[in-house]
């Protein structure tokens, strides 16, 4: 049996809002793994359990730039939000979405090696990152980037600077950057029900089909309450299902057609999403800086 750890438990309960109790016995249970725990805890309490799991727990800037029809997007990653509003750092990761834009690149690696000087160093990005992290002095890093280039129209939608989406389409950019606005606030998972992942959907009916049997239901309306729960999941994560943010009385499909508008596909990125962030002990490190303090007196 796994040590349950006050950490664990408190880990936890910041990604599902659970009660501390509830989640200690979700990881005993679990024998510690994490993500089955926190299944159990769907299962037990239902949707609250999830509503926190997309916290993000990094800092850092969303970027994009597009020309045309050709666009792209990035994630530029800090140690501190007090560093997100650096104009050094906020000029690199502009920078960033251009060359990526511009150049292609395959990987961060190779968007490291484009040619690029700010701020006094050079003469590539990489150059600039490194002197950057000297002179600001915090650890940065280019952590993903996507780019489109294929004959679509483009747009893009900044939520500050912590969410971005990218947006392809034919037709009204007005309305193709509402459903980008759409997308930053409702954080769809693809755009119709075909296309959600199928390991969402499976997770979703596990979930489901727990919840049916301890409902003590018949097999064969447990079946239909399974069924009726994993369609309600792909209704609220697929974007054209979704009831359009700014009318709700229609769905984003509906407006679309309303305004003679396709949108072939859409990213969304989260500063910091799936980024486990080291929570620091305060107490422990004023401790050690007394301790340092007093061994150079």
């Amino acid at each position: 049996m796994a040590a349950i750890t006050a950490s664990m438990v408190a880990e936890l309960r910041a990604k599902t809002d659970a009660p501390m109790m509830e989640c200690k016995k979700a990881l005993t249970e679990a024998d510690g793994d994490m993500a089955k725990a926190e299944e159990l805890l769907r299962v037990k309490l239902g949707t609250k359990a999830g509503k926190a799991a997309s916290r993000v727990t990094a800092e850092g800037v969303i970027a994009a730039h597009i020309a045309g029809t050709t666009g792209a997007m990035i994630e530029v990653n800090c140690e501190t939000d007090f560093v997100t509003k650096n104009d050094m750092f906020i000029a690199m990761a502009q920078a960033a979405a251009r060359l990526v834009a511009e150049h292609n690149p395959a990987d961060v690696t190779a968007l490291g090696a484009l040619a690029y000087e700010q701020d006094g160093y050079g003469p590539t990005l990489e150059d600039v990152r490194k002197g950057l992290i000297g002179k600001i002095g915090e650890n940065m890093s280019f952590r993903r980037f996507v780019r489109k280039a294929g004959g679509a129209q483009l747009t893009s939608y900044l939520h500050g600077t912590r969410i971005g989406v990218l947006v392809e389409f034919q037709g009204d950019e007005v309305a193709a950057r509402d459903v980008a606005m759409h997308v930053a606030a409702m954080k769809p998972k693809a755009l119709t029900a075909a296309e959600v992942p199928a390991d969402l959907v499976e997770t979703e009916r596990s979930v489901a089909a727990a919840k049916a049997a301890e409902s003590g239901k018949p097999a064969d309306i447990a079946a239909k309450m399974v069924e009726g729960s994993v369609q309600k999941f792909l209704k609220e994560v697929s974007l054209f299902n979704q009831p359009f943010v700014k009318n709700d009385k229609q769905s984003v499909e509906q407006m679309l057609k309303e305004k003679a508008t396709q949108v072939s596909g859409f990213t969304l990125y989260v500063v910091g999403e799936g980024i486990e962030k080291k929570q620091d002990d305060f107490a422990a490190e004023v401790a050690a800086q007394v301790a340092a303090a007093q061994g150079k007196a």
